[in-house]
């Protein structure tokens, strides 16, 4: 592995400016519009449900806390490829990117026929972890049973969606992202109201839709991969194995998933405390991931834009202009949060619009979004630096790190504390669970300047 790289000042002239911009917006924009509408998805889904009853709503939410549990799985196994795929297609080995795209479809499947069970067989336990009020349990309980099957497609589909994304064709999932969101919403009309003599299933009938639309998703990314030019599974590739090259991807993959677990299941506990907080603060809290989710999908995009272009770069051994281009993407995360910021200001006020809930769930929320304009500045820049830089070159010990310390050892132990010892106001024990990603922002840069990212991961030989 190569560990060394070259320190001549350099910096972007007005040609590298241009082809830099191009190839970030090129994978940025579409990353991010694509996480846009899987965040509409869930948002259409939020805002049907929130006019049904506000138990619907706070019940939905804590369910597809398990969905969200398993997309970290899912999430470490797909970012520890895509890492190494990113370097590999730089290098232009496209033998070892369909091998390593294989090997995560095998993992990826194992993670959501595990989750599928789980939903199938105990979802009253799972609802418990959540909440103890009976109706949301049995209202999430029943949903689960039915969503739990489009685990066994969404897995599989994200790992479609990063092959994409390395290839250049960012743009398809888009596509895709577009049709299942149309469907989504008229699947949902239908089945949550009980329209033109279709029966009404309330909850239930956003857990079908959700199936319906993941299966047609999986389907066409596979159609799209027997295209020209285009990676795809087979026979070969899923029993292609490497020690070696499996040993570097567990390298990146086990930090990645601590990172995942310690964050994703701190989101977990965030559910939990405004569960044991009652409806109101559950309903306001989960309006306002809602609208989070929205946002930061500029942020999201960006990250994963920056993780494949220094990927690749670094799997060419480009150290110098993979520098370049690290600083400069510093420099725009920064204008991305400030972005997130007015988005913001504009999404807040429209979201409380349309959602029915009481004078004391609408107060808790217009308080919560004021935070959040804070909180998601913060995030953009932990985002496209913590997990889009970092990561690309092999840093990816640190994210799980400061998670670590700053959600396990501050933010979650006060919200905890605050809630079931001092019982302390909603707003404050929600703004406490919040603080992590800003706690996280003053040792940020020192970490980023000793370049431990700048590492080229790829190996001259496979194993075929």
């Amino acid at each position: 592995m190569l560990n060394t790289f070259s320190r001549k000042n350099s910096t972007m002239n007005a040609m590298e400016k241009k082809e830099f911009y191009k190839e970030l917006f090129s994978l940025a924009i579409p990353i991010g519009l694509q996480n846009l509408l899987i965040a509409l998805i869930g948002a259409t889904d939020a805002l049907m449900l929130g006019r049904l009853t506000q138990d619907a709503v706070s019940a939905v939410s804590l369910a597809n806390q398990i969905v969200f549990v398993m997309n970290l799985f899912i999430g470490a196994v797909v970012g520890g490829g895509g890492t190494l795929i990113a370097q590999y297609w730089g290098k232009e080995d496209k033998i070892m990117v369909k091998n390593l795209f294989c090997m995560i479809l095998k993992w990826s499947f194992i993670i959501s026929f595990i989750f599928f069970a789980l939903a199938m067989l105990i979802p009253e336990q799972l609802m418990r972890i959540y909440t103890p009020d009976k109706t949301l349990i049995e209202i999430g309980a029943s949903y689960l049973r039915v969503v739990g099957v489009s685990y066994l497609f969404s897995g599989i589909t994200q790992c479609y969606y990063l092959k994409m994304k390395v290839e250049g064709k960012a743009s398809k999932s888009v596509i895709i992202s577009v049709v299942t969101l149309v469907a989504d919403v008229v699947l949902d009309f239908f089945l949550i109201y009980g329209l033109a003599g279709v029966p009404r299933l309330g909850a239930n009938g956003s857990a079908y839709s959700t199936v319906v639309v993941e299966l047609i998703a999986l389907i066409w990314c596979i159609i799209e991969s027997f295209k020209q030019d285009s990676i795809r599974a087979d026979v070969q590739g899923l029993k292609w194995y490497s020690a070696d090259t499996t040993k570097d991807w567990m390298k990146m993959v086990l930090p990645m998933l601590g990172s995942s677990l310690a964050w994703g299941l701190s989101i977990s506990m965030h559910s939990l405390i405004m569960g044991h907080l009652g409806s109101d603060a559950t309903a306001a809290a989960s309006i306002t991931s809602v609208v989070q989710e929205l946002i930061t999908c500029v942020c999201k995009g960006v990250s994963a834009g920056a993780g494949i272009i220094i990927g690749k770069l670094l799997g060419k051994s480009m150290f110098d202009k993979a520098k370049v281009y690290g600083r400069k993407l510093c420099h725009i995360s920064i204008w991305v949060g400030v972005i997130h910021m007015l988005l913001l200001c504009i999404i807040g006020p429209i979201a409380i619009m349309f959602f029915v809930l009481t004078e004391t769930a609408k107060q808790y929320l217009i308080i919560m979004l004021l935070f959040t304009g804070i909180y998601v500045l913060a995030y953009s820049i932990n985002t496209v630096i913590v997990c889009g830089i970092f990561p690309a070159g092999g840093d990816a010990k640190y994210d799980a790190i400061s998670v670590f310390i700053a959600t396990w050892c501050v933010a979650l132990p006060l919200a905890l504390l605050g809630t079931f010892v001092f019982h302390w106001n909603v707003i404050v024990v929600y703004i406490l669970m919040c603080i992590d990603e800003i706690v996280k922002v003053p040792f940020l840069y020192p970490r980023y300047k000793k370049y431990l990212w700048l590492n080229n991961l790829t190996r001259e030989e496979y194993t075929n």
